[in-house]
């Protein structure tokens, strides 16, 4: 097994949150409090990923970026034109037109693996598949630490045989965006200190544990399974420095939101949220089309959270979100680290 991933003081890391909740306020928080912190390249322009970046490094501190992996797969077009359809009518509540004809796109990979090419940062972390053998080497020579996001054993095997230098292995608890290399594959239930313990056996790299942390006790828990650290998301969502929105706050406090499903009416990829009304009415209908449906209901959830209806958007959590607390994310991170 290699040495240590992550550069940090406690074995702690602020995790990617892609759409707002990952800010450079957060970022700057983590890393005061001796976590790692992450940026979150999903979703940026090349230009503005490279500015985090450029302001990231200014702090003086080790920090990585994480960055999606393109998953292009086949759509069912007369699936995905009936979910518009049945959608229409959320839209007309803003005066929206949702588009009938999907939208596709690859979040600008080549791009931004150029970047981190030409700028290296101390680690790189993928998401939803894997890069190829060739992008890992390159941005190994370039002195950044490689990292894969997996959910099984086998997806493990797979990121070893690519070269990564470590794994997040992360649990069905997790809140966002299941990492699973295939959309289209449930994802068995697994807590994430089970998932770790089997992970190891299964190759020989380290771990990073992420999904179902709701306090210190879970930290120790999957620190014990074998984890080298353990990203944390949800746990900061509620934190000062935290770029979610006032309607996403809001609904995590709310008692109305009392428990997190796994769904792909947002995005067309599974995510743990607050189970929502636009969860309940539109879960079944939901094709595996991602970044499609991202694309379809974008201008919706934008509306919505403007709106402060939290009935329809995408209310991103994880199991542990009733742990979730208020304040200074240095804080809460001191807090969790109390499991050493």
């Amino acid at each position: 097994m290699t040495g240590r991933l992550l550069d940090a003081p406690l074995p702690l890391a602020a995790a990617p949150m892609a759409g707002g909740p990952t800010s450079l306020a957060l970022v700057r928080a983590a890393a005061e409090a001796g976590a790692f912190p992450f940026l979150a390249g999903g979703y940026k322009a090349p230009a503005a990923m490279a500015e985090e970046v450029l302001q990231a490094r200014a702090l003086g501190t080790a920090f990585g970026v994480n960055l999606f992996v393109p998953s292009p797969a086949p759509i069912d077009l007369e699936a995905f034109h009936a979910y518009a359809a049945e959608l229409q009518p959320e839209a007309d509540a803003y005066g929206l037109r949702l588009d009938p004809d999907p939208v596709g796109d690859d979040d600008h990979w080549r791009d931004k693996l150029a970047l981190l090419l030409e700028h290296p940062v101390p680690v790189v972390s993928f998401t939803f598949g894997l890069p190829s053998p060739a992008d890992v080497a390159a941005l190994q020579r370039a002195g950044t630490r490689v990292l894969a996001s997996i959910t099984s054993p086998d997806e493990a095997r797979a990121a070893a045989a690519v070269g990564v230098d470590g794994l997040v292995a992360q649990g069905s608890g997790a809140g966002g965006h299941s990492a699973r290399h295939d959309p289209a594959s449930a994802a068995p239930p697994v807590g994430t200190d089970e998932l770790v313990r089997a992970v190891r056996l299964a190759v020989d790299l380290p771990v990073i544990a992420a999904g179902g942390v709701d306090g210190p006790d879970a930290v120790r828990t999957l620190l014990a399974a074998g984890a080298q650290a353990v990203a944390v998301g949800t746990m900061l969502l509620r934190t000062d420095e935290a770029g979610t929105s006032p309607t996403h706050r809001a609904a995590l406090r709310d008692p109305r939101f009392s428990e997190t499903v796994v769904t792909r009416a947002f995005t067309g990829r599974p995510a743990r949220a607050l189970r929502n009304a636009f969860i309940d009415r539109h879960d079944a209908g939901a094709p595996v089309a991602y970044p499609a449906v991202h694309h379809l209901t974008r201008a919706l959830r934008q509306a919505a959270a403007k709106a402060g209806d939290a009935d329809r958007l995408h209310l991103w959590a994880g199991s542990g979100h009733r742990s979730a607390p208020d304040g200074p994310a240095a804080e809460v991170l001191r807090w969790l680290a109390q499991a050493r």
